[in-house]
């Protein structure tokens, strides 16, 4: 069996990047990182080996972050830094907005679809994972994924189409 520190190393770098393409803050993804090897400690001897370690990781790592999305997404706010708003030409401050807002938008919609529909296309797209390591990660079958993953585009579409955005 691995050591915490161990796996914490070996899988330290999969389990952030999980974290932070479900709360798109890095420091949040720090704190999702310690509480899910805080879990991981706390059963390790509990793994069964039904599935490889590292998927048992990733899932504890998206649960500890649906968790957290759930009773804390209404307090996040992202704002502009006073440093970074000064550091930033005044000729691309208008560019640099509309990034933030098409960006913004695009989280905003993301957040709107439903749990089982989100976490397919950040597992796909954001973690760029495939349909098999994805279906291991979430505990679903190839098959569900794709017919997720298929429904999750349309929803999508349809809520930035909603927004005013156009099309995915």
């Amino acid at each position: 069996m691995d050591t915490l520190e161990n796996l914490m190393r070996t899988y330290g770098n999969d389990v952030l990047r999980m974290a932070y393409s479900y709360v798109k803050d890095y420091d949040t993804a720090e704190d999702m990182f310690q509480e899910v090897f805080i879990k991981v400690n706390a059963k390790l001897t509990e793994f069964r080996g039904e599935s490889s370690i590292k998927t048992w990781l990733l899932r504890i790592t998206v649960n500890t972050c649906k968790d957290y999305l759930k009773s804390a997404y209404n307090r996040r706010v992202t704002v502009f830094s006073e440093e970074e708003e000064e550091n930033i030409p005044a000729a691309d401050m208008g560019e640099v907005i509309e990034k933030k807002q098409d960006n913004e938008q695009i989280r905003k919609a993301l957040f709107l679809l439903p749990d089982k529909y989100r976490e397919v296309l950040v597992c796909l797209y954001f973690e760029e994972r495939s349909v098999a390591e994805t279906a291991k990660v979430l505990g679903l079958s190839e098959g569900t994924v794709k017919s997720r993953l298929s429904r999750a585009r349309d929803k999508f579409r349809e809520i930035l189409e909603k927004q005013g955005k156009g099309g995915a």
